[in-house]
């Protein structure tokens, strides 16, 4: 964390934020601390009893600190300590749920702290004599600011999406790169079963999560980001936190060979339906790849006379169409071409199907299922889609934090994003 501005930790002058990938249940720690007066050293006051063993010291936020962000949590360290307890409460004695951070030297509120109040947090370090020694901090959160990030989800709570899907976050305002990792450590994502991955930035105002592979088929994920009240730089703000709850429906996979002409769709790896197709002709190839379907639109109109110019845009109605890209690479009906499809390739780019194909494979797919790739060359909006071919370390690169693939292989992990343009905004919003 930033120093006066931001009140949050540093170190070395490096900003430190409270680990949030994995958050520890137990409260068992070997570190050490004060009382919180002044930075006075825990005291013993007992008729001639000896001091306890164990110490404790609350390093943020310091005693009697005015003007904390909302965001903040409770950075201490504990010496000889067998077990250690935190504890946070209000001006009105009302306490404060939060978890111990996986580092085990923070403790981080459930939520957002309210502004302009006074809280006192109290850490107990007990050692291996049974007595307990005290560190207590009274502070004073900041006036709500002005300035304010909105923080919006692609995807809302209880949508079941495919296999492939990212998770996508998007941020009113750019994020400074300085504090970019500021906000990861407060990105968690739980995944039932658990599933290694990394969070990516797509651009100053976009960062996504992608498991190392796909997601299991029928995971329970829940993605949290926790920036209300987290300094964004500039004197700007999270606006509030964000919590999702989705899930995955079955591992639906659509396989397009160019050399046949064909799809094959599986689910949960067994082949469920062969489709003639046709692609993009030569002079505009269908992308190669491993996409993701980003939206569906039972009907909608292309048009591409800005694109293409009066000469050879088209303005034509369309079924069933499942977007791959944000270019315009689509999976659709196509009924003009059904005498070419599972022989020719005559379309702009896109996967024909036929009428009665396109309904099946709408009814049979949702927002996430994986098509997978056919051998042509690479368009020029190939970059616009949520591709999956990169290896990790390609998205690790898009990390504000180092990859720690241990971590992330637990329930809490993190996870992989997908490359290419930036997304739409969807609801929830914080």
């Amino acid at each position: 964390m930033r120093a006066t501005q931001d009140q949050l930790t540093r170190r070395g002058g490096r900003r430190r934020v409270f680990a949030a990938g994995l958050l520890a249940a137990a409260l068992a720690l070997t570190t050490a601390c004060t009382d919180g007066e002044g930075g006075k050293s825990s005291a013993w006051q007992g008729g001639g009893e000896s001091a306890p063993k164990a110490s404790a010291t609350i390093t943020e936020p310091a005693a009697n600190a005015k003007d904390v962000p909302a965001s903040t949590g409770i950075t201490f360290t504990t010496k000889d300590a067998k077990d250690t307890a935190i504890e946070l409460k209000d001006s009105a004695g009302a306490p404060v749920e939060g978890t111990l951070a996986a580092d085990g030297a923070s403790w981080l509120p459930k939520g957002a702290l309210k502004y302009g109040e006074t809280y006192t947090a109290t850490v107990t370090a007990t050692g291996d004599d049974g007595k307990p020694a005290q560190a207590t901090s009274t502070f004073t959160t900041m006036a709500k600011p002005g300035k304010q990030v909105r923080i919006s989800s692609f995807l809302g709570d209880d949508q079941v999406v495919g296999v492939g899907m990212p998770l996508i976050v998007k941020f009113s305002r750019a994020i400074p790169e300085d504090y970019r990792d500021d906000v990861q450590r407060r990105m968690t994502v739980t995944s039932t079963p658990a599933q290694e991955g990394i969070w990516h930035w797509v651009s100053p105002t976009e960062i996504r999560y992608r498991p190392k592979e796909f997601w299991k088929a029928g995971s329970a994920i829940s993605y949290r980001v926790q920036a209300g009240g987290l300094p964004l730089g500039d004197g700007w703000y999270g606006r509030a936190d964000l919590t999702v709850d989705i899930k995955t429906g079955p591992a639906v996979i659509m396989t397009v060979d160019n050399k046949t002409k064909l799809m094959t769709v599986t689910k949960d790896g067994k082949v469920i339906k062969t489709i003639p197709v046709s692609l993009g002709k030569k002079s505009t190839p269908s992308s190669s790849g491993t996409m993701v379907v980003i939206e569906k639109l039972r009907k909608t109109v292309f048009d591409t006379f800005e694109e293409l110019g009066p000469e050879e845009g088209y303005r034509t109605k369309i079924d069933y169409a499942q977007r791959l890209t944000w270019g315009g690479e689509f999976i659709h009906a196509a009924p003009w071409s059904e005498g070419q499809q599972g022989s020719v390739n005559v379309s702009h780019g896109c996967v024909n199907v036929s009428m009665k194909n396109g309904a099946w494979l709408f009814d049979n797919t949702r927002v996430g299922v994986a098509p997978g790739s056919w051998p042509r060359a690479r368009r020029p909006n190939a970059g616009r889609r949520w591709r999956r071919t990169c290896a990790i370390s390609s998205y690790v690169k898009g990390s504000a934090l180092p990859y720690d693939p241990d971590a992330t292989a637990s329930p809490d992990a993190e996870a992989t994003p997908a490359d290419g343009a930036e997304s739409p905004s969807a609801e929830p919003t914080a």
